[in-house]
């Protein structure tokens, strides 16, 4: 199939998103990844959308990408989450082909193959985790990597491990893995609050061979890297998008809910306004944080990566106060799994673990502030 062309990219978000909200509580209830939105979506060529067209992507914006994931979030908040996993891997190789610093030929192959993209990040910081030994050519990994959203479905691994370096000392590698290598195994074990549909299984890995020419990244293992300026910058409005789309659905929700009863408690205005407050307090954050990232014309420097976790944490904080708020307005059918909106509540709290989580951004930034 064609890819779409910029004008419609969404209209493509709104055909298909009203078929992924018919599957949505299924997936919900059942705990299983949303596998046939995610072939509608190959089908249309997502997984290459935001890829230079000169290396046969779709050439959309990341400020684009994070519209369509905040509308596709509307339909079904597990579609559009896991979905950003794979762009933010993608958006972070972007960045480095547009600094010419390489990554031409891994766009060039996403384009071709749409292969799924699968990370760990999130569990692994600075320290990482697991172990990895020298090899002949390369590396044996032993880890368990938690929290790897499309998993279920999972194409490459792309991670992280510690490895003590006899000149250098404690590193920490970055590489890819195929899902097909020997030694991976998917645990099948989500089922959790919310976001059910993710497929974010954890990912074991046992003795699995890393040639050194897969090594990408290498860095002391528990210091703070320039890498993460990137990933932070490029990665987190794609993720955060998702969740001001949860937040907007909940509030449109609420307010059409409440206009419909005829004897609404009396403070339930204040309640409306409030929730108006913590959305607008979402979305102007987010617009920021894409006026950061500035469709990759950024500078890897700490000021950006300190910048954007701090948006991300106020992102977060208000999409969850949105959807509490929601919840209250709407009173008691609220709480019924068929009005829809506690899925919405339950999927929301998953903003809060994202890095860095709040106590740690707090940390992180003002260790920053006070060093500078």
């Amino acid at each position: 199939m064609a890819t779409p062309t910029s004008s419609n990219w969404m209209d493509l978000v709104h055909e298909l998103g009203k078929e992924f909200e018919r599957r949505a509580a299924e997936h919900d209830r059942d705990d299983t990844f949303v596998k046939e939105n995610y072939a509608a979506l190959k089908e249309h060529r997502f997984f290459a959308a935001m890829i230079p067209e000169e290396l046969g992507g779709g050439g959309v914006s990341h400020a684009d990408m994070c519209e369509i994931l905040r509308v596709l979030a509307q339909y079904c908040g597990s579609t559009a989450l896991a979905l950003s996993m794979h762009q933010h891997l993608l958006a972070a190789n972007i960045w480095k082909y547009k600094q010419g610093q390489g990554g031409a030929d891994m766009l060039k192959n996403v384009a071709d193959q749409q292969p799924v993209l699968v990370s760990t990040g999130a569990q692994d910081w600075l320290e990482s985790s697991g172990k990895m030994e020298k090899a002949k050519d390369g590396y044996l990994v032993t880890a368990t990597k938690h929290f790897a959203s499309q998993s279920a479905l999972g194409e490459v691994l792309v991670t992280s491990a510690p490895y003590q370096d006899p000149e250098l000392g404690w590193q920490v590698l970055h590489f890819p893995v195929s899902f097909k290598s020997e030694g991976v195994k998917v645990l099948n074990n989500w089922s959790a609050l919310g976001m059910r549909g993710t497929g974010s299984h954890s990912v074991k890995l046992e003795n699995v061979f890393v040639p050194e020419s897969a090594i990408t990244v290498r860095r002391p293992q528990g210091k703070f890297h320039p890498v993460w300026n990137v990933v932070l910058t490029v990665a987190m409005p794609l993720i955060m998008s998702v969740y001001v789309g949860i937040a907007q659905r909940a509030s449109r929700m609420a307010i059409n809910f409440v206009k419909d009863q005829k004897n609404s408690k009396s403070y339930v205005p204040s309640l409306v306004g409030a929730m108006h407050n913590e959305l607008t307090t979402a979305e102007l954050n987010l617009k920021d944080m894409v006026r950061i990232t500035n469709n990759f014309d950024f500078k890897a420097v700490d000021q950006n990566g300190q910048d954007i976790a701090t948006r991300k944490t106020n992102v977060a904080n208000a999409c969850l106060g949105v959807v509490e708020k929601a919840m209250e307005i709407a009173g008691g059918q609220g709480f019924y799994r068929s009005f829809g909106l506690e899925r919405l509540f339950r999927d929301v709290q998953a903003a809060k673990y994202h890095p860095l989580q709040e106590k740690d951004q707090l940390q992180f930034t003002g260790e920053y502030i006070l060093r500078n």
